[in-house]
């Protein structure tokens, strides 16, 4: 399994679409959760296949992958549980080296949109200054995480 590394990030809902988006490059990805406590999930990004296990918590947290064939996913994606994730996520580059990844759910999600950007440090997490594009930041709101959305919906408009 590859090294344990944090993944620090902030997450925010979406006031506009930036421009020209089809020209960005865009992955589609499908997950699901084998559990969401702790969490342990499974993705295809295209043709790339990746259990990740995370840790608790919101801007930061542990966070182990593995590459897995597209036997092991497929025999593993029996395992999972609740509803399964499908997105379209554009990679959109910032400033400072940072990027955006913006994703647009299809299926039981259609409609809704948000936008991560993850950081080298949490010092370089906290002195981010959004983009105008960007909504309501939802870091600290679990319901926005995905294992959330996976097992009960989009969350009711007004946190």
């Amino acid at each position: 399994m590859k090294n344990a590394n944090y993944e620090i990030e902030r997450k925010f809902l979406i006031k506009t679409l930036p421009e020209n988006l089809e020209n960005f490059t865009h992955y589609e990805i499908k997950q699901g959760y084998i559990s969401t406590d702790p969490t342990i999930r499974l993705r295809r990004q295209d043709d790339k296949y990746i259990l990740t296990v995370k840790g608790s918590g919101l801007m930061k947290k542990l966070e182990y992958e593995l590459e897995l064939t597209k036997d092991q996913f497929e025999k593993l994606w029996q395992k999972t549980e609740g509803n399964t994730i499908e997105k379209t996520r554009y990679i959109i580059p910032l400033s400072n080296g940072l990027k955006a990844e913006l994703d647009i759910y299809k299926g039981f999600l259609s409609g809704f949109m948000n936008v991560e950007v993850e950081f080298p440090s949490t010092k370089d997490a906290i002195m981010f200054d959004s983009p105008l594009w960007f909504g309501q930041e939802v870091t600290q709101d679990k319901r926005y995480s995905n294992s959330y959305l996976a097992k009960f919906g989009k969350p009711a408009k007004n946190l």
